[in-house]
């Protein structure tokens, strides 16, 4: 066997952790340890693909050159041979790590956005290297062809296995979005936009935060934990200097997003989702610091930090050190982002029915005035007018006369109950709401007669 075998898991900024191991008692262990995506340059990776199976018997060993035929019309690639030479840069890597053997195998699973019940079966579908299986050895160390072969073969069986761990994560997030799309739908069938806020399950439901906001015509209405008045008021306003042209923000940290009052805030606001909803409205959901700390190997993971192509460069030390992860919250997801907006659109689209609604109300105020009532004929006009703008409004009306009769039904509510003029004039209110809220209906008619 191998002095130290681990299991090297990529995250999704590419870097590295040793996710478990199994070593000899004397060595140092490694499980924990994170390392920059550098390490493993992105070339590195793409061999890895290829090559399932990556063998160094001694990297103190004499390089043998390879003799090509001058009369060969193309270079040969020895991408793909067991006997390949490393690279210089990892061999000093494995000097530093002291480590003279190892045997690498490759752990490739299903591209996450591939993961789909209708698309199980197709051949080409897209892989990515989740991890590495890693053993090293402290002296030189070589494996036979056969015991290569099955260590291939169970590579490939625990790449099967995790294959199925996330196809099982990624069928609870989709049931996590079947949740929210229902909330939505919930929300929907509300008033616009307070119901959102003031009934349950509201928009802390729909998302997991520890507060939200509301700012709606200058009023703010909170739930959960949310920054002062004077607070939400410089978020506003940094929103509208810095991100004018977005309809919104999403961050885990706004000291990282360049909040100038995020140290203010304190562990209690890190984390933020703002949606714009109209030019001076906004719903915000807010979350709290969540304590976090890495163990880097010898040198932390920059974002965005790319690898050289000039020259690569061995780590020198593997020394573990922590770092402290502050003014930061849980990120946000993409589940969770995507009802985030789907909100936002809803609301939107609302907030235009609203002002369309507004404008009819005002509309039919201003020809009311207009018409100057005098004789029969003058009001035969406004009522028909007024039957007119009742028929053609875009909003559901009916009127129930003294005797609890209908004698009122335009098309919009013919639209929404599928119950035409005809069938609705003339019977009885009561008789139109379902059993169970009779007696309620009732009481709201009598009380409605009375004036």
């Amino acid at each position: 066997g191998f002095d130290r075998v681990m299991i090297y898991k990529f995250h999704d900024d590419d870097h590295g952790e040793v996710f478990t191991e199994i070593t000899k008692p004397a060595l140092e262990p490694y499980v924990g340890l994170h390392y920059p995506a550098t390490d493993i340059p992105q070339a590195a990776r793409f061999l890895f693909m290829k090559s399932k199976v990556r063998m160094i018997c001694d990297c103190r060993a004499n390089h043998v050159k390879v003799v090509q035929d001058d009369n060969l019309p193309f270079d040969l690639t020895l991408c793909g041979s067991t006997l390949r030479a490393p690279h210089s840069c990892h061999l000093q890597y494995m000097e530093n790590m002291k480590s003279v053997a190892s045997l690498v195998m490759s752990v490739v699973v299903n591209e996450g956005d591939e993961e789909r019940p209708n698309s199980s079966s197709g051949p080409d579908k897209r892989k990515r290297l989740w991890g590495l299986v890693v053993c090293h050895n402290t002296s030189p160390r070589f494996v036979p062809f056969p015991l290569r072969y099955a260590c291939e073969f169970l590579a490939q069986v625990f790449a099967i296995h995790v294959n199925k761990e996330l196809e099982s994560e990624n069928q609870m997030l989709e049931k996590n979005i079947l949740r929210t799309q229902t909330l939505l739908c919930d929300l929907l069938l509300r008033d616009a936009p307070l119901g959102i806020v003031s009934q349950s399950p509201n928009v802390m439901d729909l998302v997991k935060c520890d507060g939200a906001v509301l700012l709606y015509k200058n009023t703010k209405y909170r739930l959960g934990l949310t920054p002062i008045d004077l607070q939400i008021r410089d978020i506003v306003s940094w929103l509208d200097e810095y991100h004018r042209d977005s309809t919104g923000l999403s961050t885990d940290s706004l000291y990282d997003a360049g909040f100038p009052g995020a140290l203010a805030l304190g562990d209690a606001i890190c984390g933020m989702a703002a949606v714009r909803i109209t030019a001076r409205d906004w719903l915000f959901w807010f979350r709290s610091h969540t304590a976090a700390e890495i163990r880097w190997g010898g040198a932390k993971h920059e974002t965005g930090e790319k690898d050289d192509g000039r020259k690569l460069h061995p780590r020198s030390s593997f020394k573990a050190f922590l770092e402290v992860v502050k003014t930061r919250s849980l990120p946000w997801k993409d589940y969770e982002m995507d009802a985030i907006h789907s909100l936002q659109l809803i609301l939107r689209n609302a907030s235009k029915e609203f002002e369309v609604k507004d404008l009819e109300s005002r509309e039919i105020h201003s020809r009311l005035n207009e018409l100057h009532i005098d004789g029969v004929k003058e009001i035969e006009a406004v009522t028909s007018e007024m039957v007119r703008l009742i028929e053609t409004a875009s909003v559901p009306i009916f009127a129930v006369g003294l005797d609890g009769h209908v004698n009122g039904w335009n098309t919009k509510i013919a639209d929404l109950t599928g119950l035409c003029v005809d069938n609705a004039i003339g019977r009885h209110f009561l008789a139109l709401v379902v059993d169970s809220s009779a007696d309620t209906v009732s009481k709201m008619l009598e009380l409605a007669l009375q004036g």
